[in-house]
């Protein structure tokens, strides 16, 4: 058993050995970030002072815990691709227990009323209704099933109907994870990311959004007037709800990466990361 003066000298040696590791994380992902910047579409656009600091922290100091990312961006900028693609590259198996991925766009409030009422998108529209305002998404649930999670406790995420407009509350259960990943819309609205511990926001220029976004619109059932009434409802609310969240991330990654690349790139930083730790 240490006596006080050998469980001082411990604690001591302990936190030495730590900040060393977390030094030399801090190296490993500068470097990292330095070969990426010379990439001609590199992955990190913008990286928030002290956050590589931050990152190590937690990785030597909290390995325990449980971490929530949210990942934001406008409307068919790639955020979806961008955790599917991250994920597939950092996991190799489907064990349970290293991640969990939480959509917003599960968390669309029932709008098949209103969409029946109406008679077509195009007529909903009209009465000036928007599917892209932080209203028509259940923040206050999300936030709860976050914080569930994050306290080890697994939750039934909703399950949204983008063609009919229905909610599922009956949707895919989710269970607590090392990293939970939230993308959508308003991961980072105020009511929201107090909850997350790292923000990033995938930029995409907005005549790469607008291609994806009526490619994607059509597949949902809008076309025509419709989609030309959303689209531009949807760069409106971009502008006052979601391109603001740029100044408070944490990084900010490039939505026009290739799949590959963030293959590269993820294995680079496990693989030099598995050496130092």
């Amino acid at each position: 058993m240490l006596d006080t003066y050998e469980f001082t000298d411990y604690n001591f040696y302990s936190s030495r050995l730590d900040m060393n590791l977390i030094s030399n994380i801090v190296e490993c992902l500068k470097e990292i970030l330095e070969e990426d910047s010379k990439t001609e579409q590199p992955l990190f656009l913008q990286v928030r002072d002290g956050f590589i600091m931050d990152i190590a922290r937690k990785v030597v100091q909290e390995k325990k815990r449980t971490f929530l990312i949210g990942i934001t961006g406008e409307s068919a900028s790639g955020k979806t691709v961008f955790v599917d693609n991250t994920v597939s590259a950092c996991v190799k198996d489907n064990k349970e227990g290293i991640y969990t991925v939480i959509r917003q766009d599960d968390y669309y409030k029932d709008t098949s009323k209103e969409l029946q009422e109406a008679g077509s998108y195009e007529a909903l529209f009209k009465t000036g209704f928007s599917f892209d305002t932080p209203e028509v998404i259940d923040l206050k649930l999300m936030r709860e099933h976050l914080l569930c999670l994050k306290e080890g406790t697994a939750i039934i995420s909703p399950h949204y109907d983008f063609k009919t407009c229905v909610s599922d509350i009956n949707g895919d259960l989710k269970k607590p994870a090392k990293v939970v990943l939230a993308e959508g819309l308003y991961v980072l609205n105020e009511e929201v990311r107090d909850v997350m511990d790292v923000k990033v926001y995938v930029f995409t220029p907005l005549n790469v959004i607008k291609d994806r976004w009526y490619k994607r619109a059509e597949s949902r059932g809008k076309t025509g007037a419709a989609a030309d009434m959303q689209f531009a409802d949807v760069n409106a609310t971009a502008q006052r709800y979601i391109r603001p969240n740029y100044e408070i991330a944490d990084c900010i990654i490039n939505g026009m990466v290739t799949q590959e690349y963030i293959q590269q790139i993820t294995d680079k930083i496990l693989n030099r990361l598995s050496e130092i730790c």
